[in-house]
């Protein structure tokens, strides 16, 4: 196996160093400005709390996996694609942020069932202009650090992209055109007279909707599971990555660390590229 370390900061030689004698590796070598390769690594109890405790993120790799080795990418959307959770700055439009994040909080750690909290929180919103859904966007949005980094080397390797969404198509669609996304799904906000009703509109797409759509283009793409790549951080992603080769936690909630194949929990999105660089 090799040995991924990497950070969001230079990495000392000394932390380097020390992963190296606890994983018996006697090569290093340097993969990107702040990413290392550590080759014929073994498992060692102690490098998951030094990398934590040192903000360094590290994933074993086997040898000869990499990025051109699949056929699908599956993302979700807020805070993993972007950096913001778009139903929090929505109704921050209304004066109702802590309201809505505080559910947003209890669904992603899995307290909540995602249908509900959906529906709680789209409910604060009635009576909103729709306008608002374009100002969040246009002043708020902004994509996760490593985005398009990550989004060209899967162009690259000719990989194909489904970003799918608890959030609302009003988004997805748009970030479809201007990333050159192959497929997005999410739901749709009733609009009525220019104002949100405060519902959504058909059923609700959920954590099972994400997974169901992961397995149904893959299996139009004629892909195997290990063909693909999951990445979520809320317990709505659990089912999807649970369908994918490869999963990926980032930036994420306990919940999800604990489940998925790596977790990225310092890095940008363009981590991934790193742990899968041949």
């Amino acid at each position: 196996m090799n040995l991924i370390i990497q950070a969001a900061h230079t990495i000392d030689a000394t932390h380097l160093d020390h992963l190296a004698k606890l994983a018996q590796s006697r090569q290093c070598e340097q993969i990107a400005e702040r990413a290392y390769r550590l080759t014929a690594a073994q498992a060692h109890t102690g490098i998951a709390p030094y990398c934590l405790a040192n903000r360094l993120d590290y994933g074993f790799v086997a040898r000869g996996r990499k990025l051109a080795n699949f056929g699908l990418m599956v993302m979700d959307m807020d805070s993993t694609l972007i950096a913001i959770e778009c139903i929090d700055e929505i109704a921050d439009m209304q004066g109702l942020k802590p309201q809505v994040a505080a559910i947003t909080e209890a669904a992603m750690r899995g307290e909540i069932d995602f249908a509900e909290s959906l529906r709680r929180r789209v409910a604060l919103l009635e009576g909103l202009d729709e306008h608002a859904l374009q100002r969040v966007y246009d002043e708020r949005l902004r994509l996760s650090p490593g985005a398009e980094t990550l989004l060209k080397a899967l162009q690259t390797h000719g990989i194909k992209t489904l970003l799918v969404s608890g959030g609302f198509v009003f988004f997805t669609e748009r970030l479809k055109a201007r990333l050159g996304l192959d497929y997005t799904h999410a739901n749709t906000l009733e609009i009525a007279n220019g104002k949100l009703t405060g519902k959504v509109l058909g059923k609700i797409f959920d954590a099972q909707g994400k997974a169901d759509w992961l397995v149904k283009i893959r299996a139009e793409l004629k892909l195997k599971p290990e063909q693909v790549i999951a990445m979520g951080d809320g317990a709505n992603d659990l089912k999807m990555m649970a369908q994918a080769g490869i999963s990926i936690a980032y930036h994420a909630k306990p919940v999800v660390r604990e489940r998925a194949s790596y977790a990225l929990n310092f890095v940008g999105l363009d981590g991934l590229v790193n742990l899968l660089a041949h």
